[in-house]
C-alpha cells in the first residue's frame, strides 16, 4: 500500500480498537471521530459489511503547525487510522502523512509530515 502503513493483528477486534486509541494517546493524539462503518452501512444502506472502524486522530500541536503553513490543509485533517477485518484477518492501518501532504507543494509541511508519520507508524507497530 503506497498511501498507508498496515499491520496484521492477532487479537480481538474490539481490543484492537481500544489499543489503537491508547497508543494514539501515548503519542499525543486525540480521537476526534470514530466511525463504525459496519453499523453505518447496515443502518443507512441495509448492507452487511465486515468489522471496520475509522478513527480520526489529531495531534493539536502538529495540526497547528500544518495550518499555519497552509490553511487549506484542513481538508486533509485529521489523520485517519482504520481497524478492520478482511477475509477473516484483522488489520490496523494509518495514513502516511508524507504521501498525503506530498501532493501540496509546500516545503514547510515536509518535516511535520515526517514527524507525524513516525508517530503513526509507532502506534501501529505497538499494537499486539
Amino acid at each position: 500500500m503506497k498511501y498507508g502503513y498496515k499491520k496484521e493483528l492477532d487479537i480481538d477486534f474490539a481490543d484492537a480498537v481500544e489499543k489503537v486509541k491508547l497508543e494514539l494517546e501515548k503519542e499525543g493524539f486525540g480521537v476526534l471521530t470514530e466511525i463504525n462503518v459496519k453499523d453505518t452501512f447496515k443502518k443507512k444502506l441495509g448492507k452487511d459489511f465486515d468489522e471496520y472502524v475509522i478513527l480520526g486522530a489529531c495531534s493539536p500541536a502538529h495540526a497547528y503547525e500544518v495550518l499555519m503553513a497552509e490553511r487549506d490543509m484542513g481538508l486533509m485533517l485529521p489523520c485517519n487510522i482504520v481497524v478492520y477485518v478482511d477475509d477473516g484477518k484483522l488489520y490496523a492501518a494509518a495514513i502516511l502523512p508524507t504521501v498525503a501532504m506530498g501532493i501540496v507543494e509546500n516545503d514547510d509541511l515536509k518535516s511535520v509530515a515526517e514527524e507525524v508519520e513516525t508517530k503513526l507508524k509507532k502506534v501501529i507497530n505497538n499494537i499486539n
